[in-house]
């Protein structure tokens, strides 16, 4: 980024940002003047990261989502390095498997969910005692439509999101009225990680989407903007659906 605008004075943390959705958040945040904490497991593409988004602004701690420990010390690093945490963005998540869950191994299920829900759940504890409690600020939570509706051969996941929603409830009740916490639920989007879904086959995969197209990183990013801004001011607990018009096919022969 070569322009960076006047620092809003505001903080945010951002899980599993060294790429894809995560990166696209944190990129969104940063470009309206934020300072910004990205975490991601990987060291080298986490450090690659930064300097892209402007190591004057954004810093980065390497580790893993689920590990209690790595939670700790990257709500302690952006502390000293701000001293406030005003947004939290749990974007960090997994799929490790592919297929029928009637086959799902068990050990796999747990770690699904450790990553994709417990974690969540441990960093807005985190930041909740380090700062929103007394301060104000917004979660975001980046569950997926996968959490909505039965998806198969990607259950575990889906299932996993669907907690992350219903989470995301649980906490806007239980922080409210200082802090409000809302999720986004994408549907396919360009990144890495969703790569099975639509490689060698984005046009195919495209075609059943209203707004002709596969979802980018920025569409996120803008959406959580939004939700971390004042213009969101009035919405919490709510699951904003981010998906190219997809379910207005729901039920169509």
């Amino acid at each position: 980024m070569t322009e960076l605008p006047a620092l809003s004075g505001k903080v945010a943390l951002v899980t599993g940002a060294s790429r894809g959705i995560g990166y696209g958040v944190a990129e969104a945040l940063v470009a309206r003047g934020d300072r910004v904490c990205i975490t991601g497991r990987n060291e080298d593409a986490l450090k690659e990261a930064v300097d892209k988004l402007g190591s004057d602004r954004v810093i980065g701690v390497a580790g893993k989502a689920h590990d209690e420990a790595h939670q700790a010390v990257a709500v302690e690093r952006v502390m000293e390095a701000f001293g406030r945490v005003d947004f939290l963005v749990n974007n960090a998540g997994t799929n490790p498997v592919f297929g029928p869950i009637a086959d799902l191994d068990l050990n796999v299920a747990r770690k699904v969910f450790e990553t994709n829900v417990i974690s969540a759940l441990g960093f807005a504890q985190r930041t909740w005692h380090a700062w929103q409690k007394d301060n104000g600020g917004a979660i975001v939570n980046i569950a997926s439509v996968a959490g909505l509706s039965p998806s198969p051969f990607i259950a575990a996941y889906g299932v996993s999101k669907a907690a992350l929603i219903n989470l995301t409830a649980q906490l806007a009740h239980e922080f409210a009225p200082g802090v409000r916490v809302n999720a986004i639920a994408p549907a396919v989007v360009k990144t890495k990680f969703a790569a099975a879904l639509y490689e060698g086959r984005e046009e195919e995969a495209a075609a059943g989407y209203p707004l002709g197209r596969l979802g980018v990183p920025s569409d996120i990013g803008g959406a959580a903007a939004f939700l971390t801004s004042e213009q969101s001011a009035w919405v919490t607990g709510q699951t904003l659906v981010v998906d190219g018009g997809i379910f207005l096919n729901a039920g169509v022969a």
